[in-house]
């Protein structure tokens, strides 16, 4: 009899709720954000200038998932306008961002070999003929060029359509070193993402495991969503858990997730937020975290261990920005400078 014959899980009904691009009908426990937020963008819909709006909190919280499930509902409601989503990891100077935006818009742009005015102006006359108004998001922001956004706060000023921005970042202080020119520009209203609760965690994933699996403990659920808050609060990781906990009763031909079944797999599951930040990272910055291993780095050892390692190795001042970009991220730690002595590096 062939392995694949039973097509039928008798554990999961819906996988697929548990990924992390699922996007459900209704997100608990943030109606008031939710709520904020579509008044903040409102005005657009009827020509006006909406509302800057900054949303922070810490990671998994609910800040993409709130922006993403507005902006469904907002275009279902209103077609004078068109939500642009950007994930800034991906698009992170004004060329990639003007290009990616013209494109969402359905006039291509390359994203390469063009000059960023000529993109820029590639995707303004987009706008103009859209005749829509404009709300775009720039999700981790914090990864985005500043000159980049100098550029984005300027459209309003070549174009009649309204335009509004929603940044989103896990760092409340991610504009506080920008420049004036940007500070003076951004009149954004904040928008702070609180950690879940406890019993608010357990009932967003006792709403994805109603849907995800054919049966579940409850206390399988609460056990899931205490490792999510003890591993900071990130809904990814009670998602992670639930997925991990319904494969392994697969694995025993259960025909319900139960409590051992998450014990199981507890240590098996990792904070989400360094994953995905190891998943995004550059070709050096991988490198540079695999030649730091477990141990402390004076800067000058590990660049010259980094270029032992490379066949074509960057500049001493390139990999000084790639080691500050990870500290920056929080994959790496440098001790404070003393006079005289080179900095310490080792991985968080």
């Amino acid at each position: 009899m062939s392995i694949f014959s039973e097509i039928e899980s008798a554990i999961f009904k819906r996988e697929e709720v548990l990924s992390t691009e699922y996007m459900p009908a209704e997100l608990p426990h943030r109606e008031g954000e939710v709520q904020q937020l579509a008044r903040n963008i409102m005005p657009a819909s009827r020509g006006r200038k909406p509302q800057n709006t900054f949303l922070h909190g810490p990671p998994g919280i609910g800040k993409t998932a709130v922006t993403k499930h507005v902006f469904h509902e907002f275009e279902e409601y209103s077609d004078r306008v068109r939500c642009i989503y950007i994930n800034c990891w991906d698009f992170k100077s004004a060329t990639a961002v003007f290009s990616e935006m013209a494109n969402q818009m359905g006039f291509f742009v390359q994203r390469h070999g063009w000059g960023k005015d000529e993109v820029m102006n590639r995707f303004i006359e987009a706008l103009k003929k859209s005749k829509k108004s404009i709300v775009m998001c720039l999700d981790e922001v914090d990864q985005l060029q500043m000159e980049a956004m100098y550029d984005l706060l300027r459209i309003n000023q070549y174009v009649q359509s309204s335009v509004g921005i929603i940044f989103i970042s896990n760092n409340p202080g991610v504009f506080a070193t920008a420049e004036p020119r940007i500070r003076s520009s951004l009149a954004t209203t904040d928008i702070e993402f609180q950690a879940y609760t406890i019993a608010e965690m357990k009932d967003i994933l006792q709403n994805r495991a109603k849907d995800a699996f054919h049966s579940i403990d409850i206390v399988a659920v609460m056990l899931c969503a205490n490792e999510a808050v003890q591993k900071g609060g990130d809904v990814r990781v009670g998602m992670q858990c639930l997925l991990k906990a319904g494969r392994e009763a697969e694995k025993d031909n259960a025909r319900k997730v139960r409590v051992e079944h998450v014990k199981k797999i507890l240590r098996r599951v990792k904070p989400a937020k360094p994953q995905l930040l190891k998943e995004r990272v550059t070709e050096t910055e991988r490198q540079i975290l695999k030649i730091l291993g477990s141990k402390e780095w004076k800067s000058g050892e590990l660049y010259r261990e980094y270029k032992k390692q490379v066949s074509n190795p960057i500049s001493d001042r390139a990999f000084r920005d790639y080691v500050n970009h990870l500290a920056e991220i929080k994959l790496v730690k440098i001790k404070p400078k003393r006079v005289g002595r080179q900095r310490i590096i080792s991985k968080a």
